[in-house]
């Protein structure tokens, strides 16, 4: 497969994963599935790491790697060849925006997956929002989840939606840096290693 074939392929499989990770990032707004005051919703969520770090960030690069293969860049004083090669390059660029943005999600949902989420731990009052995990291992004791009276079910639900986002993001991350790699077997033999012609499929 040629270069430019190859990053399509990788674009249209960062697509659905961005949409994945904007998707968990808004249920997040919603604790449990549960409606609550805003300053009840655990911080990370309010840095956006799925929806701008693999969601908007990620479109980008997987635009740009699904229009790879049919770019018709005439560069370099009209020579096909050339323009290629470079659209090539410059797609590494993107793919780092991707690394980026990728990172910067995985980075937040490790944070909140250790640090656990912010819920009431009054079920007479409704009014202790705390994070009751943050000097435990709550990871491997889920007895101590109910210290979480309410939203019911935050822990777990918490502890889902960070973890799928933690794992699109490490992804990505991959998908990214293997397009540059592939980027920068395309800038250096053209589209298509090893073919007489810069057009070949």
């Amino acid at each position: 497969m040629c270069s430019g074939g190859f990053a399509k392929c990788l674009g249209i499989s960062l697509m659905p994963l961005a949409m994945v990770c904007v998707l968990c990032n808004i249920l997040l707004f919603f604790p449990a599935g549960h409606t609550v005051d805003s300053e009840h919703i655990t911080d990370e969520v309010w840095y956006f790491g799925g929806l701008l770090g693999s969601g908007v960030l990620m479109i980008f690069p997987a635009l740009v790697f699904l229009g790879l293969k049919n770019n018709d860049c005439c560069g370099c004083c009209g020579n096909e060849s050339c323009g290629r090669r470079f659209a090539m390059l410059s797609s590494i660029l993107f793919a780092g925006v991707g690394v980026l943005g990728a990172g910067y999600s995985v980075i937040i949902s490790a944070v909140a997956i250790n640090k656990g989420p912010k819920c009431n731990i009054n079920a007479t009052t409704h009014d202790d929002w705390i994070y009751p995990f943050v000097d435990s291992n709550y990871l491997s004791d889920h007895i101590i989840w109910s210290k979480c009276v309410e939203p019911v079910g935050v822990v777990s639900w918490h502890l889902s939606l960070f973890a799928v986002l933690l794992v699109m993001g490490l992804s990505q991350m991959v998908l990214c840096a293997v397009q540059v790699i592939n980027g920068l077997l395309g800038a250096l033999c053209g589209d298509c290693c090893g073919a007489g012609s810069p057009d070949a499929a």
